[in-house]
């Protein structure tokens, strides 16, 4: 199964992970384990996890190629959403070496 991750620098990864299972969990099926800074999702076509590192929140995602787009979306959007303030950047990098789709702050429009 084609698989994406991405590296999201922050400065409050593990608050931002459980926010993230937490949200994602009421369609999905989550976990969070604050101790070990590690999580898991299950998505109706495909897995994901989380993990807080020091400075950064590593997600990576799986699926069939014709949903790989699709929970990059839903994962990156759902974070950025939360992390507004901090202006995250989600971009996803693909197993194959293809770049992935990038989340971040829409732009005001003028």
């Amino acid at each position: 199964m084609p698989r994406s991750e991405a590296r999201v620098t922050t400065d409050r990864p593990h608050r931002y992970a459980k926010q993230l299972a937490s949200h994602l969990g009421r369609r999905s099926q989550t976990s969070w384990d604050e101790e070990s800074g590690q999580g898991s999702l299950v998505f109706q076509n495909g897995t994901g996890s989380l993990t807080a590192t020091e400075g950064a929140l590593l997600l990576s995602v799986e699926t069939d190629a014709e949903h790989l787009d699709l929970l990059e979306d839903v994962v990156g959007r759902h974070l950025v959403r939360f992390g507004t303030k901090d202006e995250l950047v989600v971009e996803w990098h693909r197993d194959t070496g293809a770049p992935g789709t990038t989340q971040r702050k829409a732009e005001d429009p003028a």
